[in-house]
């Protein structure tokens, strides 16, 4: 089975069947009237697209072919929708017999024996069903999305040696690094209109990239462009020089002793998203926020939180807010979801320890209540950084807020701001 990223179809037999070449089409045209003869059926005239029957037409071709000495591959495409996951007592009749035969083929011992292969083409894998994924006779391939390293080959290829400067404004290399987190599919359309259009800018290549990725994730996660940098926060001083620390170790390549994450705590208003999307701004590297991926229909939440991985990890350095973190990630204790909120908390704990990630992948968990957030996600190895935050408490705390919030507004004083204002200047968070 193989997993890639592109849009869903409404019927995955929609275009059966294809060929690689001429021959094959006219043999397989061959053997639909031999089985038409056999079983007085038309399909000859209108070969079926119901998996009902066409299964067993692509069946009995294999195993015609089979004992004819002959090799035979089966692609289905869009597998999810031939077999989508569920609970097998609430499946539809037909998706159980798709299921059933995907599964009878896998431990024929006919087709063990044979040269024959079936390739389900998914876009996740927790959107088929699981026990296809579970047999032995299975072979899970995953198929990234391009690194910079193979975006730079397919630009390169794309423009066919023609100057990059003809098309674009950028150089290939910058493209490539700025292009993290797109397809091949998404890469050749920017391209294209590019070479039939005006050049391809920066701030153009920036909308396209996050018009495309928008509609890849579906709402999942929101992308936050850091308009400042660590400078323009006020106060917390402890958790500045930690951030600009870590800054400084990814722009240095220095990703061992970058932490895994960070947990920022504080009351309500004390700047924790503020801080965090200035971390990215820091080092200019994208930043994302985790929206409601979870849905009422079994498996979607899982294929959704997988969508969403396969995207972190092609866009890496990536800063990853998640806020309300107490709330919004559950634990492992949850209930009444037949056990999908278990799966989904022990997914991201999983993929948050990934040491793998170290460095590319910087999670912040925010939160006003770090008491009720699961240990197991405070433990070192994921977010293992501790931040709070509080209230400035002295005038001069309260005064440098001030003075950073008007800066923010760009709203101009004339004199010393601090001789106008009381020296009993009441208690204020950032936001109030």
């Amino acid at each position: 089975m193989a997993r890639k990223s592109r849009s869903h179809a409404a019927d995955p037999l929609a275009s059966f069947p294809e060929w690689a070449i001429p021959e094959m089409q006219k043999d397989f045209m061959a053997a639909v009237a031999g089985y038409d003869t056999l079983f007085g059926t038309e399909y000859a005239k209108a070969v079926p697209k119901d998996p009902a029957r066409a299964f067993p037409l692509l069946e009995s071709y294999a195993r015609v072919r089979i004992a004819d000495g002959r090799s035979v591959a089966i692609v289905i495409d869009f597998a999810e929708t031939v077999a989508p996951a569920g609970d097998l007592g609430f499946m539809p009749g037909e998706d159980r017999y798709a299921l059933v035969t995907l599964v009878k083929w896998a431990q024929d011992p006919q087709f063990l024996s044979a040269d024959f292969s079936v390739c389900l083409v998914a876009e996740n894998l927790a959107e088929l069903n699981p026990r296809i994924g579970r047999n032995p006779y299975a072979s899970q391939i995953e198929i990234p999305l391009p690194d910079e390293k193979e975006r730079l080959e397919y630009i390169e290829w794309k423009l066919s040696g023609k100057p990059v400067r003809e098309v674009s404004e950028i150089p290939a290399a910058p493209m490539a690094q700025m292009t993290a987190g797109m397809s091949r599919v998404a890469l050749d359309r920017v391209l294209t209109e590019a070479m039939a259009g005006p050049k391809l800018t920066p701030e153009r290549l920036k909308e396209k990239k996050k018009e495309i990725i928008l509609a890849e994730v579906h709402g999942l996660l929101e992308f936050i462009e850091p308009a400042f940098s660590i400078d323009m926060v006020a106060g917390h001083a402890r958790a500045k020089e930690m951030l600009r620390q870590t800054a400084k170790a990814i722009q240095s390549g220095k990703r061992d002793v970058v932490p895994m994450g960070f947990l920022i705590a504080g009351p309500v208003g004390t700047g924790k998203t503020f801080l965090a999307t200035c971390f990215a701004g820091e080092i200019g590297i994208p930043c994302v926020k985790f929206l409601n991926f979870r849905s009422q229909w079994q498996g979607v939440t899982e294929g959704n939180l997988e969508k969403i991985f396969n995207l972190l990890k092609a866009m890496w350095p990536v800063a990853v807010i998640i806020d309300e973190a107490d709330a919004f990630l559950g634990n492992r204790s949850a209930q009444g979801d037949s056990g999908t909120s278990q799966r989904v908390f022990a997914s991201i704990a999983a993929f948050m320890g990934n040491t793998e990630f170290r460095g590319k992948i910087v999670w912040f968990l925010l939160t006003s209540r770090p008491d009720l957030l699961p240990v197991d996600l405070k433990r070192q190895g994921r977010a293992e950084e501790h931040l709070a935050l509080f209230y400035p408490e002295s005038h001069d705390e309260r005064l440098e807020l001030l003075k950073t919030m008007a800066k923010k507004a760009k709203v101009a004083f004339d004199g010393d701001l601090g001789e106008v204002l009381p020296k009993d200047l009441p208690k204020m968070s950032g936001a109030d």
